[in-house]
Formats: structure tokens, sequence, C-alpha cells
């Protein structure tokens, strides 16, 4: 009855095989799908009949469209065969008995008998396996992150150790495919119809991922801010998203090898909240006192305050209450404020004063030449 079985399995895989395919991507996929199986188009409109060909045979003339943003991946008995990043039309071709077809011209005997009696030795089925993978090549969105308590890092504007609860998103990229399917997609989703998802809750790889990426949180905090090049703080953390990620991808890049070992990276991320703890919080506080006060906006904001004070010591205090004001001011610096300079009043007995007062006074009119001459000859003592 084996027997019997095995070459009706034979023969009918076989003539089914025969038939060219054409292979697309699979209907109803996420926007966040990373890696899925190429699937026979098998019917249109109605039309199309190939409904018994081998689910791991691709047959030879057989087309495989690869749209936009998307690679092929080819793989025969386990192994990477090709890969193609562009988008367009690929025949496929192979040397293997099992793909051969009489409608790609591979000959009749060659075909059906030596194809049925290889196939029959493995009981009818194909002793091969031939796939066709397609990998997104696209930014892949909603790949969360979030702590349940305070991360810490040390903060060189601060100069302290800071602490925060945060969580939010980031998009990640598959850089290189090869890598990515050879040292970190698990054999389970090498086959038809399964989808590799990074936002799948199933997915222990991603959810891997997800644990890798809130151990480098704090590394990636402390290389943001620290970076003296750009001058980074903390609260610019929510406004630079590709900073950012820049940070962050370097973390996970440096602790897990994300990039080299597996081909993927970080390429930007969106921080919803950071919830800094109570230290951090006075810290910050101090800190924007103090940007408040700081250079020529601080200097306005004294030299006001001190005005406002030596006019109320004046209506209230009198003598001492501009004692009061000068002390204070002198505790606060008032030393280092830009002040105008007043001129030097002139000495009474300065007889050029005198004759230079005089002369802008008869210029002006104001006296007569012999009124000149007299307080010129009176400051000169003649």
């Amino acid at each position: 009855m084996g027997l019997v079985q095995a070459v009706v399995g034979a023969v009918g895989g076989v003539l089914g095989d025969q038939w060219k395919d054409f292979y697309t991507v699979p209907q109803g996929l996420p926007s966040t799908a990373a890696l899925f199986a190429a699937v026979p188009q098998g019917t249109n409109a109605g039309r199309g009949s190939n409904t018994s060909g081998s689910t791991n045979i691709i047959t030879n003339g057989s087309k495989i469209v690869v749209p936009e943003g998307y690679g092929l991946l080819l793989m025969q008995d386990g192994a990477i065969t090709a890969f193609v990043a562009e988008p367009g039309g690929y025949e496929w071709r192979s040397d293997d008995i099992n793909s051969k077809s009489i409608f790609a011209g591979d000959g009749l005997v060659s075909t059906f008998i030596t194809q049925s009696w290889e196939r029959f030795k493995f009981g009818g089925q194909p002793g091969s396996q031939q796939a066709a993978f397609f990998v997104s090549l696209k930014e892949l969105p909603d790949n969360r992150f979030g702590t349940q308590s305070e991360i810490y890092w040390d903060d060189g504007f601060l100069n302290t150790q800071v602490g925060a609860v945060t969580r939010g998103s980031y998009t990640l990229k598959i850089v290189d495919p090869i890598l990515f399917v050879k040292n970190f997609v698990p054999a389970s989703y090498l086959q038809p119809g399964k989808v590799f998802d990074f936002t799948d809750l199933d997915n222990a790889a991603a959810t891997q991922l997800f644990n890798e990426v809130v151990g480098s949180l704090a590394p990636a905090f402390s290389l943001y801010t620290n970076d003296p090049s750009k001058g980074n703080r903390i609260t610019k953390l929510q406004q630079d998203s590709l900073g950012f990620a820049q940070s962050l991808s370097a973390a996970v890049e440096q602790g897990y090898q994300w990039s080299s070992d597996r081909g993927l990276a970080i390429v930007k991320t969106a921080i919803v909240s950071i919830e800094y703890d109570a230290n951090t919080r006075e810290l910050l506080k101090t800190v924007q006192r103090a940007d408040a006060l700081s250079g020529s906006r601080g200097n306005s904001n004294l030299q006001a305050s001190v005005a406002q004070g030596i006019q109320s010591a004046g209506e209230t205090g009198g003598a001492a209450g501009l004692m009061g004001v000068g002390m204070a001011t002198g505790m606060m610096g008032v030393a280092n404020m830009q002040q105008p300079v007043a001129p030097a009043a002139p000495a009474a007995d300065d007889p050029v004063a005198k004759l230079k007062k005089a002369k802008e006074m008869l210029d002006l009119g104001l006296i007569t030449q012999s009124d000149y001459d007299a307080l010129k000859a009176k400051a000169l003592g003649l």
C-alpha cells in the first residue's frame, strides 16, 4: 500500500509542479512585518488551476515580483543562494531535478521519468526544499521601550548622577538581510505562512530585542548628555529624535552588536515621556534659574533689582537704608556689573574750565563780548 501511495504521490507531484507559478507578497500583512515567505498566486479573478504544486518547490520559469521597499532572499535546502535588493520581476532557474518543467524547456524524460523516480525514493515527495522570502528594507515602526523603575547615569553637565523613568518607541531597519536571517531569525519563521514581526508579543526573538534596548537606555542617555561636541542636555532629549536614536543605536551596538552580528539598526526614536526622580527635578530647577540669570539678561535683572532697592531705601530708610543697599549689592557682586562711568566734575577754581564755560555762554548769546572779556580777565587774575 505504501508503494502505491508513493507512486501516486510522485507522479501527481511531478504533474502539479510542471506549471509555472507567479509568486508575490501575501495579503493582509501588517506594516511591521519584517520577513515572510513569497506565496504563489493560485487564482486571479477566477482564473488559475494550479492547486496541487508542492509547497517547497519552485518550478523553473516561475516569476517572482519584488515590490518597492523589499528584498528577495532565495534558499535551496536550507542555504541562502541569492539575494535581490532591486524591485522588479525575476524568473526562477535552478539545476535541481525537482524544479525542472516541460514548460521551461527542460525536456520530457528528465522532467517526468527521472523526477518521478527521485521523488518515489522519498515516499512520493520532493527530495529538496526551495523557498523565496521577502525581507523588508523599510523602517519598521512601533517598536516600544519603557522602564518600570528609574534608570541612572552620570550626567556631565549636572556633574552628578541623575535618574528617570522613561518610555517611547523607535523605528528599526534591517541593514544586512543575509546576516539577519543567518544569525537571528529562528528556523520556525523560515516556513511558508510564517511572518517574523518585531512587534509580535509571542515572538521570543523580538522580546529579546526589547530587553536589550531597555538595558541600553542608561548608556544611551549617558552618551547623549555627555557629548561635549554638542553640549547636549537631558532636557533636549524629547526634541532630538535623530540625535538620541544615534546614541541608542551606538549603545545597543556596543553592548549587543546589533549591526555587526544581526544586521539591525535603530533609525529614529520618539520619547513619549521622561519622569525624573525628585533629586533630578530639583537640580533641573536650579539649572533653569541659573540659565535665566546668566549673561546680559542676568546683569540687566540685577541692575534693575539694585536700582529698585536704592529707590525703596531712599524713600523709607534714608542714609541708613542706602548704606544697607550698598552692603547688599557688594555681597551680590555688583562690583562686576557694567556700570556707566560719569564724567568727573570740574574743580570750582579751575580757570580753564571757567573760560570754557564763559566761551560756551558767549557762543550761545547769553553774554556779550564785554562780559566775556571781563570774565576772562578775572579768571586769569588780570
